[in-house]
């Protein structure tokens, strides 16, 4: 119970919560530590001065001062619990820092500081007001229902971004692509939405639970390097010449990475021509498409240079097959009907 020997520690408690707020603001966002370092000392000061007086903030007390003893009471505990809060928050940004989580840092400290601060407001509501806090969860309960079911999609891009940030689908800086084909790199990412730069230095903005749905493809994961097919066919020669005239072509482009050994497989050969394909590595998916131009430039300078002939696709082949034959039997029924006449 509080009594008229509970006013210098009162007194004492709102001073140093106080100058804790006022130590909190001059030392800045900039510099982190400093900052959980006298959130702790006050909040250790504090804690300290109310144990002497025999004052327990986390608990009602049956009796209440009046006037400025009362003020001072109800300053006193809520100083004590903003400071408890602050000093907790600290500890979590520090564990992020040293963890070098920036994405979680961004989105999990955002959840955690709001569920602090909740718990720091209803500890106040309860225990220095003393009003029922159930009754009080009740009532914002039907009401977080109500706006539940008008900010549904919201809360869906929400509790999407938290999903995907706990399960590290994708850092900030990695490159990703979507089932529908987009693709770029990670800029940015909040509760609603990621923010994605694309080859085309466009800035794509995704809701959350589209990525969700969708799926992502991290294509900056082990590494960086991305795979390109590219498929030419070469009018029938010597194969292993081919191969030679297409390892020089791998050999010469500077765009394309050299360590693991780009590939060079024949995959058929037939009458007309013999199908090629080169597999080779780019140190990023940003530059596949300066690489892939590289290449195909190399390739019809080596081939031209060699005296190889680009075939045409099989598919012309077939085509035109069917036409010759149809003109064929356009042109036997002629004959035929001719006779008969």
């Amino acid at each position: 119970m509080l009594n008229e020997d509970h006013m210098m520690p009162l007194v004492l408690t709102s001073i140093l919560g106080i100058a804790g707020v006022v130590v909190w603001h001059l030392q800045g966002s900039n510099r982190p530590t400093g900052r959980l370092i006298a959130q702790i000392l006050f909040f250790i000061g504090m804690s300290f001065t109310l144990y002497l007086g025999g004052i327990a903030p986390h608990r009602v007390d049956g009796a209440q001062l009046r006037g400025l003893g009362a003020l001072l009471s109800i300053s006193a505990r809520i100083l004590w619990w903003t400071h408890l809060a602050w000093a907790i928050i600290g500890l979590v940004h520090i564990y992020m820092l040293l963890n070098r989580r920036p994405r979680e840092a961004h989105l999990i400290q955002d959840m955690a500081v709001g569920v602090i601060y909740l718990g720091v407001v209803l500890s106040i509501i309860g225990f220095v007001f003393g009003v029922p806090v159930g009754t009080l969860v009740a009532t914002s309960g039907v009401v977080a229902i109500i706006f539940g079911l008008a900010l549904q999609n919201t809360l869906g891009d929400v509790f999407s971004g938290i999903a995907l940030t706990l399960g590290r689908a994708y850092a900030i800086g990695d490159w990703i692509q979507l089932k529908d084909g987009t693709e770029g790199r990670v800029v940015e990412t909040n509760w609603r939405s990621t923010n994605l730069l694309t080859g085309g230095y466009n800035v794509v903005v995704v809701p959350n639970s589209i990525l969700a749905r969708q799926g992502v493809t991290n294509l900056s994961r082990p590494d960086e390097t991305h795979q390109i097919t590219l498929t030419v066919r070469i009018a029938t020669t010597t194969p292993n010449f081919v191969e030679q005239v297409m390892r020089s072509v791998l050999d010469a482009s500077t765009r394309i990475v050299q360590d693991p050994s780009p590939i060079v497989a024949l995959n058929s050969i037939d009458a007309a021509a013999i199908e090629v394909e080169l597999l080779f590595r780019v140190e990023s998916p940003a530059g596949w498409t300066a690489a892939r131009n590289e290449v195909i430039d190399l390739l019809y300078s080596q081939c031209k240079a060699n005296g190889l002939s680009l075939a045409a696709p099989a598919e012309s082949l077939v085509f035109d097959s069917a036409a010759i034959s149809g003109e064929h039997s356009a042109r036997a029924i002629e004959a035929h009907s001719s006779r008969a006449g």
